[in-house]
This record gives C-alpha cells, structure tokens and sequence, in this order.
C-alpha cells in the first residue's frame, strides 16, 4: 500500500458490520423505557402510589429484565404503602390489636409503627408500652424490652402481673434485670 493510500485509508472512518451497529430503534425505545421507570419513581417519591403502580405496570411489558425486577419491587412497596393509609381505626385499642397481629405475621417494622403512632396520640397508653416491651423482646432487643415493660409497668402496675404469665417474654426471663423489673424486692 502506497503512502498515499495509508493516509486515505486511515482518514475514512470504520463503518462496523450491520450486526454490529446498535439498532437506533431498540436504543430509542431503552431511552423510552429508562424514561417512563424515572417517572414512575418520582411518583413513589411524591407519595403518589396508586399513579406510580400505574406508571411501573405500563413499563413492566417492554423493560429488560434488570429493570422488570425493581418495577415489580416498586409495584409491591406501593401496593404496601396504600393497604397501610387505607387502615382506619376507630380506637387505640382497636390499633393495638393491629399492631398485634402485625407482630403475629411477623411484620415487626409496622407493628412498632402502629405502636408508637398510639404511643404519639396518647403517651399514657400503658398497653402500647407493653405490646412495644413484646415486640421488642421477640426481637432481641433486652434493653428496649426492659424501658418499654418498666414504663408500661409505671403507668398500670397490672402489667406486671401480665408479664410474668407471658409466654412473648420468654426470651427475657434469664435476664436479672427483667426479674428485678416482675418482682421486686419488697421493703
């Protein structure tokens, strides 16, 4: 090859095999779709649920899969967040039986949630500080258990008597504090 021709050659630009070149139609339609999931999150993050369900299903059809995963993680999390807004209760006590259940089906995070919202409405309800003393117990959790029982127990002595029958404190009873805390010494 003459220098001439090298020059020529190495001035034109390589034009890649027609496999090769990305499709402007797929690359469009990834942009529409990246485009369509963002706005979908914007409404999560606005509190919009209902809209952003709307917005993840209609991406859900055509997005790839790494994509289709988080829209559906999205979609569960919204649905979540709309059945919790929808609860309507017509007593704290009615909310503490809620936030039982909650504990029963082992949905820790909405059950202290639902317990500490009674405890926002009303700091005298020695019950919340008794179901959050449970909650707390069945997680682990030995010194908010042990808060939580002694202010139950400071604002309604008969929750003392309910602790030492509970089986939800057995995870306590090793615990001299917790002993100390059902059975006081007496003067």
């Amino acid at each position: 090859m003459t220098q001439e021709a090298k020059s020529t050659a190495a001035g034109r630009k390589k034009t890649p095999p027609p496999a090769a070149r990305p499709s402007s139609q797929s690359s469009t339609a990834s942009a529409a779709v990246l485009q369509q999931f963002q706005a979908a999150v914007q409404f999560v993050q606005q509190g919009k649920f209902d809209r952003a369900i709307a917005a993840f299903e209609k991406v859900l059809p055509s997005a790839p899969p790494e994509i289709s995963e988080r829209c559906r993680m999205y979609i569960n999390t919204c649905r979540k967040q709309l059945d919790s807004k929808g609860l309507a209760f017509g007593t704290p006590e009615e909310r503490y039986d809620y936030a039982v259940s909650q504990i029963n089906t082992g949905d820790f995070e909405e059950a202290s949630n639902q317990l500490k919202g009674i405890l926002a409405d009303n700091p005298n309800a020695d019950f919340a500080y008794y179901g959050l003393a449970l909650l707390h117990a069945i997680t682990g959790k030995t010194q908010d258990c042990l808060d939580s029982l002694s202010q139950a127990i400071e604002l309604n002595p008969k929750n003392r008597l309910q602790a030492r029958s509970d089986n939800d404190f057995q995870s306590m009873v090793d615990d001299p504090r917790f002993t100390e805390l059902l059975y006081p010494e007496l003067p």
